[in-house]
């Protein structure tokens, strides 16, 4: 079954327009390491603008969520998914949303209502109860006893600590073989949720105050991967066709049967194919130790970690081989996958010789501490296993060879602090949002298309960018280049944007068809990510891109440009960080 193409097409019968995913990591958006949701990208046209493909879009969006990373290895966690979604940019709002829903489910995917139950917001001394999309589910068929009436923590989104918000409307699917309950129950584990209807009514100041929208947003989210396991049936999300392909080539690697083994399995799998999306993404994520670069190499030697459990040769080629099975089946919908393959392979590689030193390295470690002690204590396990990688049976096993004990428990409080910091952690950088578009963020968006217009003035025409990064304290901007600044050139590049800036150049948006854009000179990181018609900004005559805003209405607002930092991003890649005084 292709749940993908049944959504997509279901909606454009309904008048939507159908856009490309965005990329895993986001442009201009520093709340975040990846997109996380199909809204994500679509940020600014939920706050006002408008997008040039209309009113009415659906979409399935590559994303990546790591708040769940340590549940990785049961049956439903993915840190990789793909999310289905619709939007309603002031266009339909419940009535239209709900029914749409209910018949794609109903009548497209056949599922039985009975089957069915759903939850809504219970309204609180700011907002009232949702007795619209309560009233119209009953209309639909949904007995009253399945629809249920829950607060702010599970049937509420707002974007950041303030921006618009409201009630959700939430589908879920009884998986079970048991009798279905007449009564529902949210907290019934077999009632599995399957499909998010945020109603964008309202928006919420930072005071707390809330006021009702002019134009009301719909956002819809369905995970594919987890629906696809209740169409067919599956209590496994692993066992789904999804992974058939994969698993199979997994088994033959390891002569080993997917049961007994289920856990390291998923790890491998999950982990590979999240690595793969995040390799080939046009960002150009290596693995490191800061950001996007450290998740891309923790998924990957939790990956090696799991293979030697699984007794892989790991000087094989055997995560190549699981790779080239990823990208076969993904490049069709993602064709970065194909581009970008040797990369991809190269990035896996590597990693894995790396982590095969450091295996070493930990391997002579455990011997010195080994001689000294009667049992390895948790503080001891845990540095093996933080530090080196060290599983904790492999840390077992090999005090079991000495004679030695292991103090497990304290390893476990140990690593359980570790994941309560990363948790906590994880919630602040990966919560997104709304507020990186404030004042000051859209001023540096203006900003970054004026230092790459001057950069190819003083470095020449084949500059291109390469990436970016906006906070409130500063711009970071990533270009091609093949060598290192000189103070003249940086001094020149800071003349060149502040004159543009003194000249109070307008600031233009125009919506065009793509091929028009770039015929016409307009620069672009991510070609393929833009819909047919797409925005661009163009400033004076000096500067054209495509880019999703915002962006201030003339360049006298910006102040005064000044670069504080240049530096060596990758090869081939410099780096400039600068600020507005």
């Amino acid at each position: 079954m292709n749940l993908k193409r049944m959504y997509l097409d279901y909606f454009k019968s309904l008048g939507h327009v159908e856009i490309p995913s965005a990329p895993i990591v986001p442009e201009n958006d520093p709340s975040v390491l990846f997109n996380t949701a199909g809204m994500q990208p679509l940020i600014p046209y939920l706050m006002g603008e408008e997008h040039p493909y209309g009113k009415r879009l659906c979409d399935s969006q590559k994303c990546v969520r790591l708040t769940d990373l340590e549940s990785i290895g049961d049956k439903t966690h993915h840190t990789f998914f793909e999310m289905l979604g619709n939007w309603s940019l002031g266009d339909y709002f419940k009535n239209e949303s709900i029914l749409y829903s209910f018949n794609f489910l109903t009548k497209v995917l056949n599922i039985p209502i009975e089957r069915l139950a759903i939850t809504v917001f219970e309204g609180d001394d700011k907002i009232p109860r949702d007795l619209v999309s309560a009233k119209r589910w009953e209309e639909l068929g949904i007995p009253k006893e399945r629809i249920a009436y829950l607060g702010r923590e599970d049937n509420f989104w707002i974007a950041g600590e303030s921006g618009p918000c409201g009630g959700d409307t939430e589908i879920f699917y009884f998986r079970s073989d048991d009798e279905i309950p007449t009564l529902f129950d949210p907290k019934d584990e077999r009632w599995v949720e399957i499909w998010n209807n945020v109603f964008m009514e309202y928006y919420q100041d930072k005071d707390g105050s809330v006021r009702e929208l002019k134009n009301k947003n719909v956002d819809t989210g369905m995970g594919l991967e987890r629906t696809i396991a209740i169409l067919e049936g599956k209590t496994d999300n692993y066992l789904t066709s999804i992974w058939a392909n994969l698993l199979k080539t997994l088994e033959e690697i390891t002569n080993l049967s997917y049961e007994g083994h289920e856990k390291s399995f998923r790890i491998i799998m999950d982990h590979i194919r999240t690595a793969v999306f995040i390799a080939a993404d046009p960002a150009g994520i290596k693995p490191s130790n800061t950001d996007q670069g450290y998740i891309l190499r923790r998924l990957i030697r939790r990956a090696i970690r799991h293979a030697r459990k699984l007794n892989i040769d790991i000087s094989s080629n055997w995560e190549e081989k699981l790779a080239s099975v990823i990208i076969l089946e993904y490049q069709d919908s993602y064709h970065e996958l194909r581009d970008n393959k040797d990369i991809v392979l190269e990035v896996l590689a590597n990693e894995k010789i790396k982590f095969n030193r450091t295996l070493e390295r930990g391997l002579k470690e455990f011997d010195k501490v080994a001689k000294n002690l009667k049992s390895i204590d948790g503080d001891t396990a845990f540095h093996l296993y933080d530090t080196y990688g060290f599983p904790i049976e492999l840390t077992e096993e090999m005090a079991s060879e000495l004679n030695l004990t292991v103090d497990i428990e304290g390893f476990h409080k140990r690593f359980s602090e570790h994941q309560e910091k990363s948790r906590t952690a994880s919630i602040g950088k990966f919560k997104g949002g709304l507020s990186g578009n404030g004042i000051i963020e859209t001023k540096y968006h203006t900003a970054t298309h004026l230092l790459n217009a001057a950069l190819k003035i003083v470095v020449g025409s084949d500059v291109h960018q390469k990436g970016s990064n906006i906070t409130e304290e500063r711009l970071r901007f990533d270009f091609s280049c093949d060598h290192k600044l000189s103070d003249e050139e940086k001094k020149k590049v800071e003349e060149i944007v502040n004159n543009w800036i003194q000249e109070d150049l307008p600031v233009k948006k125009i919506s065009m068809a793509k091929d028009e854009a770039i015929k016409s000179g307009a620069e672009c990181m991510f070609i393929d990510k833009y819909p047919d018609i797409v925005t661009v900004y163009q400033i004076g005559d000096v500067s054209k891109e495509l880019c999703g805003g915002p962006h201030v209405n003339s360049t006298k607002e910006l102040g005064k440009f000044k670069i504080i930092k240049e530096e060596a991003s990758s090869s081939g890649v410099r780096r400039i960080k600068a600020i507005l005084e």
